[in-house]
C-alpha cells in the first residue's frame, strides 16, 4: 500500500508501532511498518544501547523514537535536579502512597532508582535524549505533550530526520505546524497514555483539513485492519498504534498485566493523572479507586507524580507477577479502549502483517460496492 507516509519514510505499510520495548520496535520495522521507541523511559546512555540493539536487529530498515516534551512542568535546580524536585513533594503524598501499599499488603521488592529519568521529563531532558538519538540512524523523531523546542526541530532537520508531533486538538496542530514539524499524529481520546477528550473519528479529519500537504496519522482506537481502513478513509496517510503491542509477545509488560488486558472490556479504562501528573488512559483498577476516594490527595504535576509513585509501581508489578492478591487488584498500565479486542498474545510482526492485509482486504471490499 502506498501513501504519503510510505513515500516519506520508505516503509512498506503505513503502520507506526509505538512501544517502550526495543523488541517490539524491531519486530514492527522488520514486518514492514515503522517501529518507534518510547525514548523517555530511558536515560541517554541506556537509550544509546537500546538504539544500537534495534539497529543490529533491523539491518538498516527505518525506525524512530518518541520523546515526551511537556510544555508545563515543575522546575528544579539543575545542580541537583532530583533532590530539588523531591523536596517539592508534600509529605501527605508520601504518606498516602505508603498507606496504600500497606493496605494492600504489598511486600518490599528490589527496585531500580529511576528518579533521575523521571526528573528529566523537561525540555532540557528531551533535548539530551535527542542528542543521543540523532547519533543513530533514526528516520523519525516524534514529540508529545507540547510544542517541541526550536532546537529539537532544527537539530532533527539538520540530521535529515523526519519530525512528527502528537496532537489532540486543532489548536495543538496549528502550533506544531508553525513549529515546522513534518507529520501530525491526530490522537483521539480512545488512545492509551496521555490523551485529550476528542474522539479519533472527529479529530482525524479536522487535523487533515488543517495539515494541508503534510501527512497526518490517526491514533487512538486502532488495533486491526478495519480500524486502519477507517483511518485512511478519514484522510489519514497511516496509523500510529500503541496499545495493540501490549498484547504482543515481545512487549516487556509482566504477564500479570497482560492477563488483565486479555480479560478486560473496552469499558475498563480511565483517564487519570495518578501515574504521571497528566491525564493518561490506563486500565482502571483499585489503584484509581483509592486516589478518587474522599480525603485522598490530588495528583501532583509532572514530573513530581511519577517521582512519587515509580517505586510503588515497581513493587506492585513484582508482587502481581508473583500472584499476590492485593497487587493484582492494584495492577494497571497505560492502555487504550481497544483493550476490549485483545483475545490472545501474538508476535508484533504477526500483528503488523495481519493489520496491513486486513486493511487492504477491507478497502477492496468497499471498492467492490461501487457501481
Amino acid at each position: 500500500m502506498r501513501t504519503a507516509l510510505t513515500d516519506l519514510l520508505g516503509v512498506e505499510h503505513p503502520i507506526v508501532g509505538f512501544n517502550r520495548s526495543p523488541a517490539v520496535v524491531a519486530a514492527v520495522t522488520n514486518a514492514g511498518g515503522l517501529g518507534v521507541l518510547a525514548a523517555s523511559v530511558y536515560g541517554p546512555e541506556e537509550l544509546d544501547a537500546q538504539l544500537t540493539w534495534i539497529e543490529e536487529q533491523t539491518g538498516g530498515k527505518p525506525y524512530g523514537v518518541d520523546l515526551l516534551v511537556p510544555e508545563k512542568f515543575v522546575p528544579g535546580d539543575p545542580a541537583d535536579l532530583v533532590a530539588s524536585m523531591r523536596a517539592q513533594i508534600p509529605e501527605e503524598h508520601f504518606a498516602f502512597v505508603r498507606g496504600l501499599l500497606e493496605k494492600y499488603d504489598i511486600p518490599p521488592a528490589e527496585t531500580v532508582d529511576r528518579q533521575q529519568i523521571a526528573a528529566s521529563l523537561t525540555k532540557p531532558g528531551a533535548v539530551a535524549l535527542l542528542e543521543t538519538a540523532v547519533k543513530h540512524r533514526i528516520a523519525l523523531i516524534a514529540s508529545a505533550l507540547g510544542t517541541p523546542p526550536p532546537e529539537l526541530v532544527s537539530r532533527a532537520k539538520a540530521a535529515g530526520v523526519v519530525t512528527a508531533a502528537l496532537v489532540g486538538q486543532a489548536r495543538h496542530a496549528e502550533r506544531q505546524l508553525a513549529a515546522g514539524v513534518d507529520v501530525l499524529v491526530a490522537q483521539g481520546t480512545e488512545a492509551g497514555g496521555h490523551t485529550g477528550t476528542i474522539a479519533t473519528m472527529v479529530l482525524t479529519p479536522e487535523i487533515v483539513d488543517i495539515a494541508g500537504d503534510r501527512p497526518v496519522l490517526a491514533a487512538g482506537g486502532i488495533a486491526d485492519g478495519r480500524q486502519m481502513a477507517a483511518a485512511l478513509a478519514l484522510g489519514a496517510a497511516g496509523v500510529w498504534c500503541g496499545s495493540v503491542w501490549l498484547s504482543s509477545s515481545e512487549d516487556v509488560a509482566v504477564q500479570a498485566i497482560k492477563n488483565k488486558f486479555l480479560a478486560a472490556s473496552s469499558a475498563d479504562t480511565v483517564r487519570s493523572p495518578t501515574r504521571t501528573g497528566k491525564p493518561a488512559r490506563q486500565l482502571k483498577t483499585a489503584w484509581h479507586d483509592e486516589w478518587a476516594a474522599p480525603g485522598s490527595p490530588a495528583a501532583l504535576p509532572l514530573p513530581l507524580q511519577p517521582m512519587l509513585v515509580d517505586e510503588a509501581w515497581q513493587r506492585i508489578d513484582a508482587a502481581a507477577e508473583a500472584g499476590h492478591e492485593g497487587a493484582l487488584r492494584l495492577e494497571s498500565f497505560f492502555v487504550g479502549q481497544v483493550v476490549g479486542s485483545f483475545r490472545d498474545v501474538r508476535s508484533a510482526g504477526e500483528i503488523t502483517r495481519t493489520m496491513a492485509a486486513d486493511c487492504e482486504r477491507r478497502i477492496r471490499e468497499l471498492a467492490g460496492r461501487l457501481p
